[in-house]
């Protein structure tokens, strides 16, 4: 089983829903978010709008590879502005009646071990609201090609704030960052070190493993 995280335009937001419903997933979850690129790209690629949609959905394997199919055909993943798509492994599923309504029909052990060695890894960043630009030039300073942002709130225990001089429950962006696995030692660093928990950002980090990429233009993605 894979988290698949979709980011399109909000053009393109009823052709992905069309999709998931011709799969028959599941599980579908949609945000609101804007991309990262500097306007002086964005008037160069034609380009009007940052804003993004992101979809998250659960899927097997095989309606993962089905899925991302789907996107470069109807979407034309691969040409700038176009999307993006990202698949998560799963590590576990809380019960058998959950992974009978997730595959949706389809015959499986509903037992699932994912492979710990990936070509790409997905940074997830949780940074102060308003800090977008001092996040994103530490991680384009360490080889980053650009994120994602989602618009959020936290909520934490009191000590916790205490603990990691965090104040918690305050606007929040989530950064999504998608890098070579080679690569993103030196991009983490990077923002904690430029955006981290002693600057105004307060940027905490942590990376995720990632068993499908397209959309991002990197030689051999899947």
């Amino acid at each position: 089983m894979n988290y698949v995280i979709s980011i399109v335009t909000p053009e393109a937001l009823p052709r992905l829903e069309e999709l998931t419903k011709e799969l028959g997933l599941p599980l579908n979850v949609t945000l609101h978010g804007r991309g990262t690129a500097i306007q002086s790209v964005l008037d160069f690629l034609g380009i009007e709008s940052n804003e993004k949609r992101v979809t998250l959905s659960a899927a097997t394997e095989e309606k993962t590879r089905a899925f991302i199919r789907g996107q470069r055909e109807r979407l034309h993943l691969g040409v700038p502005g176009h999307g993006i798509v990202i698949a998560v492994p799963m590590k576990s599923v809380g019960g058998g009646k959950t992974m009978e309504f997730l595959r949706s029909g389809e015959t499986g052990t509903g037992k699932y071990t994912p492979e710990l060695n990936f070509a790409y890894e997905l940074i997830v960043v949780i940074a102060s609201e308003g800090q977008t630009e001092l996040v994103m030039d530490a991680a384009r300073g360490a080889g980053a090609r650009g994120g994602t942002v989602l618009h959020g709130k936290g909520t934490g225990a009191e000590q916790v704030k205490k603990f990691y001089n965090i104040t918690i429950a305050e606007e929040k962006e989530v950064f999504l960052i998608v890098a070579k696995a080679e690569e993103k030692t030196e991009i983490m660093r990077s923002i904690l070190q430029k955006a981290g928990p002693d600057t105004p950002a307060k940027a905490i980090a942590f990376s995720l493993p990632t068993t499908e990429v397209a959309g991002f233009g990197f030689p051999g993605e899947n």
